[in-house]
């Protein structure tokens, strides 16, 4: 019996159509930012683990898909000696695209010049629980301006979020937040050796509420009196300039937590001063969970459709000091293309002629009449997609296709049309033809 064709949970095939509306949103987005004077980079499908374990915090390295040894690798052992060999990994599938672009960074810095824009736009894996929006193989659309600490990067990327969704039709919110705001927090809590464990808990607010983030403290060690000097700190109220000020006097013991406040001021401020419509929220509850963050911490939804954050990213100041290239800032962001398409397909937002890879089929009606359809359709490739029909089937076969692809236009050469130097052309959509001479079928479907 033969195998019933299957492919590994939290993995999709792309029909024709999908794949259109995919390559839509990967080049929309590369267009602003080549836009922005982002150039493009590509990274291998796997890295050392070395490179990659211990940079995203002990869950993310949970979610690492690790490779087996194989190959030649075994070919001089025993069996035994395979079995305990293959259980070694020395690679792994990368779990985003920013902790190998700090790796390319450094093994290329002499190649580099900083500060270096770059965008990257490749897949990634993640070995999750496969749900709705949360896939084990799914495309980041990365870009990262690393060379440089100034805020302006921060308000740049924020404008780029604002340009992006405005091109795709997606109406978002924007929510920042900083890290040295949250070891603040930590600090004033008297748990700044806890940071971690208070962030990843409060990171959840939103998902399990304040009651249970205060239960989730309690499990980690930090006591109720602790606990108690958060709560103000996430029920802030007031415009951000009034948050921003409550937070100051909040955390005035700590000099890190102050900082944090400054920069979160000075980009809310150039926003405002830019002019940036998008909806930027400060929100203090976010953390988002890898570790290599150390300032701006950005998270973008889609306020139309109920799913994860479509967005996100955030300033990491030694990310690559762990490749031995210490002291270089950076700051990125990621768009999810997978979301993205969840959410324009939900919410009905590709452009109609995205769905159409051809615009107009010529029909086959004898070997005569499809050499001059192969002819007119050559002519018509350097602007427009064409097909002709491959084989001499009957018209009402031909026509099927047509309809099945949804092809706007149909050109029908036959004996006549053929002797005539003439084409009836069918606009699919209306079911109006016309009788149109070979060197005006363009203007007349223009």
């Amino acid at each position: 019996m033969a195998q019933k064709p299957s492919i590994p949970k939290g993995t999709r095939d792309f029909s024709p159509i999908e794949t259109a509306r995919r390559s839509y949103i990967f080049d929309t987005i590369a267009d602003v930012f080549r836009n922005y004077g982002f150039s493009s980079i590509e990274t291998p499908s796997m890295e050392n683990l070395s490179t990659l374990m211990g940079k995203y915090g002990e869950e993310g390295d949970k979610l690492l898909f690790k490779i087996l040894n194989s190959g030649d690798f075994g070919a001089n052992l025993n069996d035994e000696e395979v079995r305990q060999a293959h259980r070694i990994c020395e690679k792994g599938l990368r779990y985003d695209l920013t902790v190998p672009f700090a790796r390319y960074v450094v093994q290329h810095q002499n190649e580099i010049t900083f500060p270096f824009k770059r965008y990257q736009i490749q897949p990634v894996w993640r070995a999750d629980r496969p749900q709705k929006g949360r896939y084990r193989e799914f495309y980041q659309c990365d870009v990262d301006i690393i060379g440089s600490r100034s805020l302006l990067n921060e308000v740049e990327l924020i404008s780029i979020v604002e340009r992006v969704f405005r091109n795709l039709g997606i109406n978002v919110v924007l929510k920042l937040n900083n890290r040295k705001v949250l070891y603040g927090i930590a600090e004033v809590m008297g748990h700044a050796d806890k940071m971690i464990d208070i962030t990843v808990a409060i990171d959840k607010l939103e998902k399990i509420g304040l009651d249970n983030v205060k239960a989730e403290l309690a499990e980690r060690g930090i006591e109720a009196e602790a606990v108690a000097k958060l709560e103000p700190i996430l029920t802030l109220s007031g415009s951000t300039a009034e948050k921003l000020a409550q937070l100051e006097t909040i955390l005035a013991a700590s000099e890190t937590g102050l900082k944090g406040v400054e920069e979160l001021r000075t980009v809310f401020s150039a926003v405002e001063a830019l002019g940036v419509k998008l909806e930027v929220e400060l929100d203090l509850s976010l953390a988002r969970g890898l570790n290599y963050y150390t300032g701006a911490i950005f998270e973008v939804k889609a306020k139309d459709f109920a799913i994860g954050s479509i967005c996100g990213g955030g300033r990491y100041d030694n990310l690559t000091g762990i490749f031995g290239m210490p002291d270089v800032s950076g700051v990125g962001i990621s768009f999810g293309a997978d979301r993205i398409y969840d959410v324009m397909s939900g919410l009905n937002l590709f452009p109609e002629y995205v769905d159409r890879t051809t615009k107009i089929l010529f029909l086959n009606l004898g070997e005569k009449e499809v050499l001059e359809s192969l002819r007119i359709a050559e002519s018509f490739r350097d602007g427009w997609s064409c097909e002709v029909y491959p084989d001499a089937a009957k018209m009402k076969k031909q026509m099927e296709y047509a309809n099945r692809r949804q092809i706007p236009y149909v050109v029908i050469i036959g004996s006549n049309e053929l002797a005539e130097g003439k084409a009836t052309v069918k606009n699919m959509t209306t079911g109006e033809q016309s009788l149109v001479a070979f060197d005006e079928i363009a203007n007349y479907i223009k």
